[in-house]
């Protein structure tokens, strides 16, 4: 029964890089019987302008961990803290893209109750992202990043190229650590509070298809990201 697994999982993770799809997943919470639809991906309308592949880990004894809020419309605010040291670009894109307002205004647009809620798409369809694509920071593409992908972890969206990831993220609802390798997960809700709320996010929302996809005059608002420290 173990081998049937690892195969099945190794076969998951070959169909979450061939995806195209926004990121998405099933209905339960801990099953590795995922499909392709069910990838975390984001497929941008435009590839961005440039790159960015030059962020440092930082030095030892250096302040790796940051603290934002996500304040969704009729929800509340999420605390969520950021490791730099498992993924510094990755941190140091959401921290930039929060200080320019990029995220206030914006939706979840895809959601999988038991899986992940999915947000920070300016088209609001899975499809857009911001002007930059980011290196991927998992074991998959290279980088020793020890986050797994629990309850409450914030991880980036991507499509199959491993360095697409631009301005998508995605909660994890659920245990979701067969994608743990294959997404940059690069924090994690700072108090039981914060991970009720994403909790109640999937739990509300409607889905019109098996991918997650929420219409959009139903999808939560975030109202604003801010950089506390």
């Amino acid at each position: 029964m173990k081998t049937i697994k690892t195969i099945f999982c190794l076969l998951l993770v070959l169909g979450l890089c061939l995806s195209c799809a926004a990121c998405g997943q099933s209905s339960t919470a801990k099953t590795s019987e995922k499909t392709e639809a069910d990838a975390p991906a984001t497929e941008a309308s435009a590839a961005p302008a440039e790159a960015g592949t030059d962020a440092a880990a930082p030095a030892e004894g250096e302040q790796t961990l940051h603290t934002v809020e996500i304040t969704v419309k009729d929800y509340g605010t999420m605390t969520l803290v950021l490791d730099a040291s498992a993924a510094p670009i990755t941190v140091q894109n959401f921290l930039d893209l929060a200080n320019q307002g990029f995220y206030d205004g914006l939706t979840f647009h895809r959601i999988m109750d038991g899986f992940m809620i999915q947000g920070g798409d300016p088209l609001g369809n899975g499809m857009g992202g911001s002007s930059t694509h980011i290196t991927g920071e998992f074991a998959g593409n290279g980088w020793d990043n020890p986050i797994s992908h629990q309850p409450g972890v914030i991880s980036m969206a991507r499509s199959g190229d491993p360095n697409s990831a631009s301005s998508q993220f995605f909660i994890c609802v659920g245990d979701a650590s067969f994608l743990d390798g294959s997404y940059a997960a690069f924090g994690w809700t700072a108090d039981e509070e914060s991970l009720e709320i994403a909790l109640k996010i999937a739990k509300d929302a409607k889905p019109v298809d098996n991918n997650g996809s929420i219409p959009k005059g139903e999808q939560p608002v975030i109202e604003s990201v801010k950089v506390i420290d």
